[in-house]
């Protein structure tokens, strides 16, 4: 049981950490209005599923992304081409899963 609770505390702080990214405030608001928009358009419930796992797994990569920021920053504060690529990879991953995010909500709201 200490270990499930401190994994908790662990992942609570990440959470925390991932607040303070303004990209992440952006998807979760961005989140939000879409499940707006699916209630006011009376979506089917899978939608809602699809879109909250869709959701979770641009959540989990963004923090991977960020996780690979700061230690790229910590590694190589000075400029650096192996710095420039792992970020740019990071971001490219969370790109790829905001269209995914933005084509499931597209596709819900006026495909259904």
């Amino acid at each position: 049981m200490a270990h499930v609770l401190a994994a908790a505390t662990y992942s609570f702080a990440g959470f925390q950490r991932l607040l303070k990214e303004a990209a992440f405030r952006h998807e979760l608001i961005a989140f939000l209005a879409v499940l707006s928009l699916f209630a006011i358009m009376s979506v089917p419930a899978w939608s809602y599923a699809a879109q909250a796992v869709l959701f979770l797994v641009l959540v989990a990569v963004e923090a991977l992304n960020t996780a690979v920021e700061v230690l790229v920053d910590r590694i190589s504060p000075e400029y650096s081409e192996f710095a420039r690529h792992a970020k740019d990879l990071g971001s490219f991953a969370v790109f790829c899963l905001l269209a995914a995010n933005g084509i499931h909500a597209v596709g819900a709201v006026f495909f259904l």
